[in-house]
């Protein structure tokens, strides 16, 4: 086998693509995104088409992480929805192609936002593209989930209770350095977790900025990417994770938007985004928005805990980039006790 310097042999993908991927036609120039810290992530480009190759990464992996099956299955199902999502055009599952689990989706033309004050734009601009996200995110918890054929895509009711024991058991066991915010958070989160109100939906599991293809020259959201940690959830978990943004500091690796001038930036307050997302869903409020906050920090931190653990591991992505974000975890701890400590009726479990 001929492995190049993408870690795998592009021949034999090639063959795969000629046999399950309609109207391709080789050569290929396979390139990795420097992005994409949980599955590496490729543009693969033809003298006729661009597409984008998924994988699993190479090495030991945590149970559950990296299901890129459930990636394509989801946007499988969204092709008819209406929903902005990319074109899923076939999956391996077959390792021996090129070491791990993969599969391609057609490639969007347009523009990715790194960071989320949007720099070089008008304050105009900047609402209608905020504007966009949140009319996408009411939109995606619309989804008809029988008609997608996702019903079976997560598992019935207690959705806050079984994510704090899948990020819990996996953060223990990514864990390489004791954090006292970290263990007190998820203690206070296990005694305070409200009861199910019987509210479910497609969710993202990572609806940020980054993670969205804008139109060339205007606010139209034209796909979201990375669906890896979608399920059958609880709505305000979306909303709520996006709402970290407005808490973190524009800086590093985790950019926000805290401590920066947003109604001169014309992106709106984190008051104005939620009563924004309540009248596209018709809710008068978002209770238990304390636990919805601490709930997101904990989620983030046991996920940047992982990818560290995986540089550490020698199989991370970018993993200078991982190192960097592993630093984050300790953060986001905090910034959650920090929300608990300042609610009203938030006391300590």
């Amino acid at each position: 086998m001929n492995e190049d310097v993408l870690g795998f042999d592009s021949a034999r993908l090639e063959d795969w693509a000629r046999a399950h991927i309609g109207g391709f036609a080789g050569p290929t120039k396979i390139s990795k995104f420097p992005t994409g810290q949980s599955n590496p992530t490729y543009l693969v480009e033809t003298p006729a088409q661009r597409y984008v190759m998924r994988r699993k990464p190479p090495g030991k992996l945590l149970k559950s992480a990296h299901m890129v099956e459930r990636e394509f299955r989801v946007l499988r199902g969204l092709q008819d929805s209406g929903f902005p999502a990319p074109r899923a055009l076939a999956l391996c599952e077959d390792e021996g192609v090129i070491g791990s689990v993969f599969y391609w989706m057609g490639h969007v033309e347009g523009r990715i936002f790194w960071d989320p004050a949007l720099p070089g734009l008008t304050p105009g601009e900047r609402a209608a593209i905020y504007d966009s996200m949140n009319e996408a995110l009411a939109k995606l918890h619309a989804v008809d989930v029988a008609a997608a054929g996702l019903r079976d895509f997560g598992k019935p009711g207690n959705y806050f209770g079984r994510q704090l024991q899948r990020w819990g058991e996996q953060y223990r066991a990514s864990e390489t350095t004791v954090h006292p915010d970290m263990d007190r958070l998820m203690v206070w989160l296990g005694h305070n977790t409200p009861p199910d109100d019987g509210r479910a939906a497609l969710v993202h599991g990572d609806w940020r900025i980054d993670n969205m293809i804008f139109a060339p020259s205007d606010a139209r959201l034209l796909a979201v990417l990375d669906w890896e940690l979608s399920t059958i959830g609880h709505p305000f978990a979306d909303l709520a994770y996006q709402c970290m943004q407005w808490r973190l500091p524009n800086a590093g690796e985790l950019r926000g938007l805290a401590g920066l001038d947003r109604a001169a930036l014309g992106i709106p307050s984190e008051a104005e985004y939620v009563a924004a997302y309540c009248r596209r869903a018709g809710l008068a409020e978002i209770p238990d928005w304390a636990f919805l906050l601490a709930f997101s920090f904990f989620r983030v931190a046991a996920i940047v805990q992982g990818v560290y653990k995986r540089s550490l591991d020698g199989n991370a992505s970018n993993p200078e980039r991982a190192r960097k974000m592993g630093e984050a975890a300790p953060l986001m701890a905090r910034l959650a006790m920090e929300i608990l400590e300042a609610a009203p009726n938030a006391a300590a479990g």
